[in-house]
């Protein structure tokens, strides 16, 4: 498996209601897509749960490159190329999943980023999780992590509003649809 996210920062005064409708009109598409576990469609706005920035930043978790591949370079991501320009993606390897039945429900999701620190054994490394701030029950979770960069990423699923503990390492993103 192999999780790609790329985040398109947008303008603080950008009317989001385009990204929403865009999603509204075209995330049918990824819908089945050949080696796709899931694409959460997930965006930020100003001033709503704390974000600094409006951001549209799609989560991919791809079950084989063959997936990943065809998207990148079968003209698929084209079109966010010619929408919002050369986007860098954001890689990461599988650590742990966990995924509730109910992952086509899941409205929020909450990430925590950090650096691995360095050490002279990986073994038992420690993973501060997203859910460690978040007073609501997740429906699941997903610990990626990029050997490239030595960071890693949490992501907390949620149905319902997170009610966060205040942490400035937290973003949380509305999800606008979820493409299995």
């Amino acid at each position: 498996m192999i999780a790609m996210q790329y985040k398109v920062k947008l303008p603080k005064d950008y009317d989001m209601e385009i990204i929403k409708k865009r999603v509204q009109d075209n995330s049918h598409k990824t819908d089945g897509f050949p080696g796709l576990n899931f694409k959460l469609y997930l965006i930020t706005e100003t001033n709503q749960n704390e974000n600094l920035y409006n951001c549209y930043a799609p989560l991919y978790l791809w079950n084989n490159h063959e997936g990943m591949n065809q998207f990148i370079f079968e003209g698929y991501f084209d079109n966010i190329l010619q929408s919002f320009g050369w986007q860098q993606i954001q890689i990461g390897v599988p650590l742990t999943i966990n995924l509730d039945e109910n992952i086509n429900q899941m409205k929020y999701v909450v990430e925590l980023s950090g650096n691995i620190s360095e050490r002279g054994s990986l073994g038992n490394t420690p993973f501060p999780s997203a859910t460690e701030y978040v007073k609501n029950e997740p429906i699941g979770d997903l610990l990626v992590y990029n050997p490239d960069k030595w960071g890693f990423s949490h992501f907390g699923f949620y149905q319902e509003q997170p009610q966060i503990e205040v942490s400035k390492h937290l973003t949380v993103y509305e999800v606008l649809h979820v493409s299995r």
